[in-house]
């Protein structure tokens, strides 16, 4: 009887699995390759770039945005077509919270900041105080208010933003 049954089960068809309904030619499936992938970002309109070096020249620390701050300009934003800026931004002793702790905020898409040296105490809307040390970096979301508290006397940063061209709001 178990030969019997066993019999039976060779003889009955097997089911064929479910086919899948074939593509149509313009939606073939195709692996992409790195490279593939490489090309495409390429295609999206950015402004070319070209090499640029930035040696440190102290005489390069010159007034800029603000007034006690000296900033050194690492050639970013020409060699990006006005993509980013890149600068060392030094502040210059002592603090003084009259001139200095004025809410504000930067119309940029991008902003990142480095501490160099020294360190740097600000308020981030609804983040609080924080004091940054040398070798913390931060981001700073597009338009977020805030406000410099307090740095050291040999308070040095790095910051890259973009675009190279924004405006700074101060808030009242």
């Amino acid at each position: 009887m178990a030969k019997a049954a066993k019999a039976t089960a060779k003889a009955r068809p097997r089911k064929k699995p479910a086919q899948k309904p074939a593509r149509s030619p313009t939606r073939a499936r195709t692996k992409t390759s790195a490279r593939q992938v490489r090309a495409k970002t390429k295609t999206k309109a950015r402004p070319a770039q070209k090499f640029t070096v930035s040696h440190l020249n102290e005489a390069d620390f010159a007034s800029g945005l603000r007034t006690y701050a000296q900033y050194r300009d690492l050639g970013i934003s020409p060699a990006t077509n006005g993509m980013v800026q890149a600068h060392v931004i030094r502040f210059v002793p002592p603090f003084r919270p009259e001139e200095v702790s004025i809410p504000h905020y930067h119309d940029v898409d991008f902003q990142m900041i480095y501490v160099l040296k020294g360190w740097l105490k600000s308020e981030f809307e609804g983040q609080g105080a924080i004091t940054m040390r040398a070798g913390s970096c931060w981001i700073q979301p597009p338009r977020i208010k805030h406000t410099v508290l307090d740095y050291s006397d040999d308070c040095e940063v790095l910051e890259v933003i973009m675009p190279a061209e924004f405006d700074t709001v101060m808030v009242e």
